[in-house]
Order: C-alpha cells, then structure tokens, then sequence
C-alpha cells in the first residue's frame, strides 16, 4: 500500500510539474508531452502541447527538435567536423556508409564545410536553426494566396535573380568540375546580387542548391564527386530576396552524352513546356498532370510520382500541391495572380523512387537515369507569365532551342 501511494504522489508531482507549461504551438495550458523529447530529455517546455490537434500541426517542424538533439548528442559539431554528415539525418557520407543496396553506379562523396552567408544578408526564419517556423502552421498550406500587386513585383525582381544565378552555374557545368563547384558558384552568385540562397539549412539541408546526377530524381546533395563525360545533371535553384522566394532547375549535359540519355531531357523540356502552355484562369490544377503524363508515356519514359510542383511566394512551399501523373486528385482551380511551379520529373525506366540513408538523395528505383524541369509561374488575367523564364543572355546549351 505504501508503495501505491508513494507512486501516487510522483504521478501528481508530474501532473502539476506539467500543468504549469505552456503549449509549444498556442501558449495554451498544456498537460501532454511529446514522447519523443521525453525520451531524448529534452525541456520539458519545447515538448509540452495543449491537444493532440496542436501535437499533429507542429509535426513537421517540431520533429526538426529531435534530429538536431541526436546530432548534438552523436558526432559532435557537424559544422566542425567540416559537414562530413548530411544534417538531415546525421548519416555519415563518407565511405564509412552503413550497407546500402544502391540502384545505379553513383555513391556519395564527403560534403564541403558550411558557406558563410554575410551579416547584411536578409535571412528566412530557418537559416540559424534548420528549422522553418511559420511555413508548417500558415493557412497558405490550405488556401492558394492571389498575390498582391507589391508581391508580384517582389517575385518578379527574385526570379529574375534566381534565374542570373542557374545561368552562372550552366556556363561551369563540364566534364571534372565537382558539384560542390557549382554550388560555390550558386551560393557566391546569390550573395553578390544580395538573396539568401533558400535551400541552405533548409529543414538542415547542408548547401545552396540541389544537384541530381544521373540517376537522382532531386535533392541531391552537392559534394566532391567530378562529373564524368557522359553524365547529365540537374541544378535546381532556389533564392530568397525581399522576402519572396523564386525556384527553377534545368537539367544540363556534360560533355558528349548518349542519344537516350538526350531523349529524355528534350522530353522532360517538352513536357514542362506542354504544363505551362495550359496555365490560365479556369483551368483546374490536376489537369497538369494529365499533360504531362501523355507526353511522357508517349515517349516511352514514366513520370516520378513522390514530388510534385508547389505555390511559392514569402513562403517557400505552400498551396497549391500541382501532382505532375495523370489520374491525380489535386484539388482547385487556377486564378490570376497565383503562384506557383511545375517541375515534372521524368525517369528513363520506371517512376519509383528509393531514398539513399543521408535522407535527401532520391533516386530511381531501377538505377536509369531522371531528368527535371522547373519554372516559377504567375497566373495572369489571360494566360501565364514565365517568371524565371530564359533570358537572351542565357547559355544556349540545348540543341532543340537553337533549332
């Protein structure tokens, strides 16, 4: 008996210790605790929520607590240690790797040290922690936003920027240039024209831009690996400038590349094109979709199915989700003043994907090779506009373009 009560007496203890928090999401009297931060020991006030409904709606950014208690209780200082983790999930990227069945011939090379970003720079609410605070909770992941007149000019002026920053890393793109070059190069082209490379620290994205060789669908991770003649390459841009953020990506050659492998990028090219060609007023996002879906099947490539396009604004990643396979239920229609980026992603075999162990690096489940697409859209009262279109100064580097 005396043991019931003396345990009794701890559970109120608890009780009454946990009452007196705060929820971590509304500032709520909060009586639950997250699991998780419990067991890594974490404060017990960055771990209690009022309701199970506040727990689910900070998931996304809360569980970036967890991994970063992990890391500062593993390896050390990632930073010190010269990035030689991928922060996303403390897994090693040297050839210490645990057993991995790779599906095709790439593996991963050590990542370079952090680039430093200047004091003047202007900053997302994730560059010092990795994690992003309002993007999770903003009604914008449920309501496409009509952009106001001040915003457009914004994205606009950013774009336009992003833009600049893709064509300096195309024009450095060759056979044994690494791609942690290409993304000193982005990284140093942001900071001159005064953005804030968005990708960097990103939910703990260790560089300025993704680089996906060969096989790798997206989110490859730049690291001291050459590229090779023969390969191809995607460099996905993302910048952030008065508040507004911008995204693209074309997907490159390097050096003399076989004549599938070129398919599959003028098809990738056509069917981002054939996307955009339908954007306008009226017309219902999972219709996408169904565009692009045709025009790759019909080229006998297959359209990867776990990513998709996304609004952008003064949030990274909003509403609305634009699936880019036929038969998708996307929800919504277009309206002037949205917006928003297709980025179809097209595979030489089939679409499924696996994900390496750094938790970044997807790839092609059959190991063939993927090629991507991007552009930023506004919708206009008539049709689109091509915010992160070409410039006249842009490398001519695709043979179709200059047919």
């Amino acid at each position: 008996m005396d043991q019931v009560k003396s345990r009794l007496r701890l559970l109120n203890a608890i009780m009454a210790d946990v009452a007196t928090l705060s929820c971590a999401r509304c500032s709520k009297p909060a009586n639950l605790q997250c699991p998780k931060c419990v067991e890594l020991k974490l404060p017990r006030e960055d771990a209690a929520f009022c309701t199970q409904d506040c727990f689910k709606a900070s998931w996304s950014s809360h569980k970036s607590v967890h991994l970063k208690a992990k890391q500062s209780n593993g390896a050390g200082n990632p930073e010190n240690e010269g990035w030689q983790y991928c922060l996303k999930k403390g897994q090693g990227r040297t050839p210490k790797l645990p057993y991995f069945d790779w599906t095709g011939t790439l593996r991963p090379y050590p990542i370079s040290s952090k680039r430093v970003v200047p004091a003047h720079i202007d900053l997302p609410d994730w560059a010092a922690d990795g994690i992003p605070k309002e993007e999770p909770s903003s009604d914008l992941q449920r309501v496409v936003e009509i952009k106001t007149p001040d915003q457009i000019e914004r994205m606009r002026e950013t774009c336009r920027i992003a833009r600049e920053v893709l064509d300096a890393a195309a024009r450095v793109i060759r056979p044994g240039i690494t791609t942690d070059e290409i993304d000193r190069v982005v990284h140093d082209a942001t900071i001159a024209a005064g953005g804030y490379p968005s990708p960097l620290n990103y939910h703990f994205f260790p560089k300025s831009c993704c680089t996906s060789v060969n096989e790798v669908i997206c989110h490859g991770i730049p690291d001291a690996r050459k590229l090779e003649d023969g390969d191809i390459v995607n460099v996905d841009v993302s910048v952030f400038y008065k508040g507004v953020h911008a995204d693209l990506n074309d997907t490159y050659f390097v050096g003399n590349v076989d004549e599938e492998s070129r398919r599959l990028v003028q098809c990738t090219y056509e069917c981002l094109e054939k996307a955009i060609s339908i954007v306008k007023p009226g017309v219902r996002f999972r219709e996408v979709g169904e565009v692009i879906n045709r025009h790759a099947t019909m080229a006998g490539f297959s359209v990867a199915k776990s990513y998709c396009g996304h609004g952008i604004g003064e949030l990274f990643h909003c509403a609305p989700n634009i699936p880019h396979y036929a038969r998708n239920k996307a929800v919504g229609v277009m309206k002037a003043g949205q917006t928003f980026t297709i980025e179809p992603m097209i595979n030489a075999g089939i679409w499924r994907d696996r994900m390496w162990p750094d938790g970044w690096t997807d790839v092609t489940a059959d190991g063939k090779r993927s090629a991507q697409f991007e552009h930023t859209l506004l919708v206009t009262e008539t049709g689109v506009e091509v915010l992160t279109a070409r410039l006249p100064s842009s490398p001519k580097v695709y043979p179709w373009l200059d047919a």
